[in-house]
């Protein structure tokens, strides 16, 4: 997932050449769109006029979301939310919580696919968690539980260590890399939350960019890769990552790093301008000669207010929050 903002775990070198490859392109599945109606601990309430209303375990909150071009279908629901973030709109713009019933605390406990972990109130609106990327972590929770061996799984901006504390719980061997300390830190508060202190997580602070170069080099070798790279990012040295730049350098060295039964290889874009196409031809011609099949389109979340929003149907509007492509070997 992605970093914290104000430590952000990208690489800032030169762009890493792409390799030049043969071989017949991945089958293609497009568009797909990944949606996520809730689950346990979380849901989308209602949107609109450039906000969300989504519960996080016990607390109702309400942020920026510029995709909401529509009005609220839930008026009364907003006026009990419990956190109100203000501020900044941009995505990772600094601003402040307001909590117009009590003071709650920073952290709470929160539980998502058998991961406990806590939410955190901070200064860049995100509470440590991306629900959305839920249908990628049941795809991911399946391929581990169905091999017939331990899967060994790369968290590439790892972020707070959902995804990492969902493939171990499965049974993967992960390794979760970011630069931010304070991601690491809240990571292993996470994996101390649930009582999971054994299971096998390599926690790694460093540069995602420079780990994968010097993996390569190593000869090492995994079944799924997951990553979610910023748009822009520091470095710990001051180097500068531009998504546009790095990315395709970036992707050339993980398929490197699959193994010869790999799984699959995930890319999650938030906050781009550009179409899921332009991500989806890039990662075909990553995986040129491995088979397979690139699939590609929109992570989006499904309104679940416990009520009926669009008459009889009772389906809630869907919230596109990111792109992604996926490339698996069948």
């Amino acid at each position: 997932m992605r970093p914290l903002p104000a430590e952000p775990s990208a690489d800032t070198s030169a762009p890493v050449t792409m390799r030049q490859r043969a071989g017949t392109k991945p089958g293609e599945r497009v568009p797909v769109i990944l949606e996520t109606a809730g689950e346990a601990d979380y849901r989308l309430i209602d949107s609109g006029d450039a906000l969300k209303l989504e519960q996080y375990g016990p607390y109702t909150i309400v942020r920026p979301e510029a995709q909401a071009l529509w009005p609220k279908s839930q008026g009364p629901l907003w006026e009990r939310a419990d956190a109100i973030f203000t501020g900044d709109t941009d995505e990772d713009g600094m601003g402040r919580w307001r909590f117009p019933r009590e003071m709650l605390g920073e952290t709470w406990p929160m539980r998502l696919l058998d991961a406990e972990f806590f939410g955190r109130f901070t200064s860049f609106r995100h509470v440590g968690v991306f629900p959305e990327q839920l249908a990628h972590w049941r795809w991911m929770k399946a391929q581990v539980e169905e091999a017939r061996r331990p899967l060994k799984v790369l968290n590439l901006f790892g972020y707070t260590g959902v995804a990492s504390l969902i493939a171990a719980k499965a049974g993967a061997e992960v390794t979760h890399v970011d630069a931010s300390k304070k991601a690491i830190g809240w990571g292993r508060e996470n994996q101390a939350l649930g009582r999971a202190e054994a299971l096998p997580i390599r926690w790694i602070c460093d540069d995602a960019m420079k780990f994968i170069q010097r993996e390569e080099r190593r000869g090492s070798r995994y079944d799924i890769i997951l990553t979610d790279p910023p748009k822009f990012g520091r470095g710990p040295n001051g180097e500068v990552w531009h998504l546009f730049d790095h990315l395709a350098g970036m992707l050339d060295i993980c398929r490197e790093l699959l193994s010869d039964d790999a799984r699959g290889l995930v890319l999650t874009a938030y906050s781009i301008r550009a179409s899921f196409y332009s991500i989806h031809e890039l990662m075909r011609e990553i995986m040129r000669g491995r088979g397979g099949v690139v699939e590609s389109g929109e992570l989006i979340l499904r309104e679940n207010a416990g009520s009926k929003q669009d008459g009889d149907a009772g389906v809630g509007r869907a919230l596109s929050t990111s792109l992604f492509s996926r490339w698996v070997p069948k």
